[in-house]
């Protein structure tokens, strides 16, 4: 079994990813998409979204990352995947799956389920500009509005030439509200040979059992999951039984505060605290009582303080 980091914008970038990564369980990681509109991309762009490609594409625990790219123009798809891959990425990823409006607005993401044609004709000139050894791979959503097309669009990504569809087992207009329609994925399964890999609503080990079972697949990607409780790759493989403690946590926490000081202010370094602890209070009471605290914050030595003060039981 394979177990992939998915990207959250805004927040799980290549920050957040070095965090998971060291915790474990991980195989792969993709990175957040890099919006690619009429123009080839400086290199800086690239490296601002994934460092790791100074480092073998691969995070400081040597989980190796596919670089995501989102867009519609074929050529200019084309010539920017061509491009990151002499940067020596990993792999390319193709979004087909973004559900927000501003992307969607300009034929991006999930937009394009409605042009498998498009979504086809993307992979293939992406096959094509890349070199063999570099797989090109795809995440899709089930559809846009409704599941009508989704095995024709899995089935367009196939023959373009993606070696592995990622499916998050949603419409666009599901967005991220439960449930995930495994079974979709085992339906899509029957339609390509391709291998896919489950994604969508995986927060426990048992979330994951049942996944694989409903799917078909072997492989999964989790996000949100992985953000709630870091844990969970290692738990999901049977490497640890219990979740980290708050203590563990924690510390992880005040690491990612300190990634996050070479090149973002204060408020926003706390922003991303704020977010982390939402989705820890899933799973650790005390994060619900800490994030009370810290949203009151307004200056980096009230952080300071927080990283120094004693883990409090619940």
């Amino acid at each position: 079994m394979r177990i992939l980091l998915a990207p959250m914008e805004g927040l799980l970038d290549y920050r957040l990813r070095d965090t998971l990564t060291q915790v474990g369980g991980f195989d792969e990681c993709v990175s957040e998409f890099i919006r690619v509109n009429d123009t080839l991309l400086p290199s800086h762009r690239f490296y601002r979204y994934v460092p790791e490609l100074y480092e073998n594409s691969r995070t400081k625990s040597g989980v190796p990352v596919k670089v995501q790219l989102l867009g519609s123009d074929i050529n200019c798809m084309a010539e920017n995947a061509s491009k990151v891959a002499s940067l020596g990425a990993y792999g390319i990823d193709i979004n087909f799956g973004c559900p927000a409006p501003t992307v969607n607005r300009n034929r991006g993401g999930a937009a394009l389920l409605k042009e498998p044609d498009q979504m086809f004709a993307i992979v293939k000139a992406i096959r094509k500009a890349v070199p063999l050894e570099i797989p090109v791979t795809a995440k899709m959503r089930l559809g846009y509005d409704s599941t009508e097309q989704a095995l024709v669009c899995a089935k367009a990504l196939e023959e373009g030439g993606a070696e592995e569809i990622v499916v998050h087992a949603r419409t666009k207009t599901d967005g991220y509200k439960p449930p995930a329609y495994w079974d979709w994925i085992h339906k899509i399964g029957s339609t390509v040979k391709v291998p896919l890999v489950a994604n969508g609503e995986i927060w426990t080990e048992e979330d994951a059992i049942r996944c694989k079972e409903i799917s078909g697949c072997k492989d999964i990607m989790i996000g949100r999951g992985a953000v709630a409780n870091p844990a969970l790759a290692l738990m999901i493989r049977g490497e640890r039984k219990e979740n980290l403690s708050w203590d563990e946590i924690k510390r992880i926490l005040h690491r990612y505060w300190q990634s996050l000081e070479s090149d973002m202010e204060v408020k926003s370094r706390a922003g991303r605290i704020k977010q982390w602890l939402h989705y820890l209070s899933r799973q650790y009471p005390e994060a619900e009582n800490d994030f009370e605290m810290v949203k009151r914050f307004t200056n980096r030595m009230d952080f300071e303080k927080y990283w120094e003060s004693p883990v409090k039981s619940t």
